[in-house]
């Protein structure tokens, strides 16, 4: 299931939705996989156009595709991705207006501990070389778009902007997120765990390492058949818990994580003994789908002079 909101990211997707052509196209593959011709010849549209429309729908997560050999050719064929999507408007509790937001470029970490494979690239370039940790200690780090590795950790520290008398109700970490396999693997798994302020506040199974088709924002000299885009995930801590796209991921709470102090350090890693050890590649601005850093916001209550 994909769980959206109304931030600006999930646009794409809702882009996506907002054709009669594309509707058709979800139909359609909701009865049976279809390659482009065939399409193309239901819909009574060039296979051009169709391709146009299912590019559209991949990134949007929607539609998945793979080269499969049939009837002694190559075709691309066409899944859905997801069986439903559910849509979480803004909590009418929440007054919009007491939230803190902050951005931490992917590369801004303050400490890390990782082994191959691994990388790490600016807009512009590849900095240092593949599978070698050592760059990740290039002061260019600072400007990296996306980073990846196979097992390990990056840890990031963040600023705390709450004010005396303002007491937090719920922290919303959004980033996009994918495994990392040797190549690229949809069918890679990786348990993808997170920590606040020492606190293990829950852990997410990536399915897979995304490079069918380039990333929306991936730079013109990124090669292809490498990390092109991951999956948005909107992790929100709260007082009875921890979720995951709106799906419960712990019993961790926000009055668990230490928030009374100057700055909050978020960590994110695979583990050693992970059930699934597949890598994690994060992806920032510049690269990927959405073209964003690591958001965080603290939406707060004013308790001062109650």
């Amino acid at each position: 299931m994909i769980h959206a909101n109304t931030d600006e990211a999930w646009l794409p997707l809702y882009e996506a939705l907002a054709s009669p052509v594309r509707l058709s196209i979800i139909n359609l593959l909701a009865s049976d996989f279809m390659n482009v011709k065939e399409l193309a010849e239901s819909l009574g549209l060039s296979s051009a156009i169709v391709t146009m429309h299912i590019r559209k729908l991949e990134k949007a997560g929607i539609v998945q595709t793979k080269m499969v050999r049939k009837q002694g050719g190559t075709h691309k064929i066409c899944t859905l991705a997801e069986r439903s999507i559910s849509i979480e408007l803004p909590d009418p509790l929440m007054d919009v207006k007491k939230v803190h937001e902050v951005s931490i470029p992917v590369g801004h970490f303050t400490q890390f501990e990782i082994t191959p494979t691994c990388g790490i690239a600016t807009v512009d370039k590849m900095i240092g070389q593949f599978d070698d940790p050592r760059f990740f200690l290039e002061p260019d780090r600072m400007n990296a778009g996306i980073l990846w590795f196979g097992k390990g950790y990056v840890e990031y520290k963040v600023p705390n902007y709450l004010l005396t008398g303002q007491r937090p109700i719920a922290l919303e970490i959004t980033m996009e997120l994918g495994s990392e396999a040797p190549g690229v693997n949809e069918n890679w798994p990786s348990d993808i765990s997170f920590s606040l302020n020492g606190q293990e506040i829950g852990m997410w199974t990536s399915p897979g390492d995304y490079g069918d088709v380039r990333g929306r924002f991936s730079p013109a000299w990124w090669q292809d058949r490498i990390n092109q885009y991951g999956l948005l995930k909107v992790i929100r801590i709260q007082e009875d818990g921890t979720l995951i796209d709106g799906q419960h991921m712990s019993s961790v709470g926000i009055g668990e994580i230490g928030l009374d102090r100057n700055y909050w350090t978020f960590r994110i890693g695979v583990k050693e003994d992970a059930t699934h050890v597949g890598g994690l590649t994060l992806y920032g601005k510049g690269f990927g789908n959405y073209n964003h850093d690591i958001m965080f916001r603290v939406y707060y209550e004013d308790i001062r002079g109650v």
